[in-house]
């Protein structure tokens, strides 16, 4: 069934319609969240928050052809909205405990290099951070991801060209590193 005969099913009331939305968009959704929020302990609730949103008002999806889209664009909403309340100091701001058997020039591992890069991504601009996510995370072409952003895809495209030269030059002092990690792994 398409997302149009879903999204009809559900606003019509049929619990297992709006299951199979929540079973086709829940992962892309989340994972978005995820990123943009550089994992933060609660993106599964700003992800659920989409699902709620529509669960409570199917008919506000004007183009059921792009409920994907739509269910995105909420959840980074949700994420905006989410980083303009004031909240408690983030466990990053705690003090690291160095790890006494660490060398300091040893090359980083996979998950250390992507860790890197997650953090980095983080601390992109939100829109900037958005797009990203959009394009090179989720799959979605410039011209869908534009439609997300509620942005021209010229805007689009000006906005992962930020982002990346953003992420070149964060990450421009860690590249022996990187590379260093993954020639180790024979990756």
């Amino acid at each position: 069934m398409t997302d149009a005969g879903l999204l009809e099913a559900a606003a019509a009331g049929s619990h297992a319609a709006f299951a199979e939305i929540v079973g086709r968009h829940y992962q892309p959704v989340y994972r978005l969240v995820w990123r943009m929020t550089g994992g933060a302990a609660d993106a599964e609730d700003m992800a659920q928050e989409a699902f709620l949103k529509l669960w409570k008002n199917p008919g506000q999806v004007r183009e059921a052809g792009a409920l994907k889209g739509w269910l995105m664009r909420v959840a980074a909403n949700a994420v905006i909205d989410r980083s303009r309340r004031p909240r408690a100091a983030p466990l990053e701001e705690a003090p690291e405990i160095a790890d006494p058997q660490a060398r300091p020039d040893a090359p980083l591992d996979r998950a250390q290099a992507a860790g890197l890069v997650d953090r980095r991504i983080a601390e992109l601009p939100e829109r900037q951070r958005l797009a990203l996510s959009l394009v090179y995370f989720e799959g979605l072409t410039n011209i869908e991801a534009a439609a997300v952003l509620e942005v021209s895809v010229d805007a689009l495209e000006s906005l992962l060209a930020r982002a990346r030269r953003g992420l070149k030059e964060s990450l421009s002092g860690h590249w022996r590193e990187l590379v260093g990690g993954l020639a180790d792994t024979g990756q």
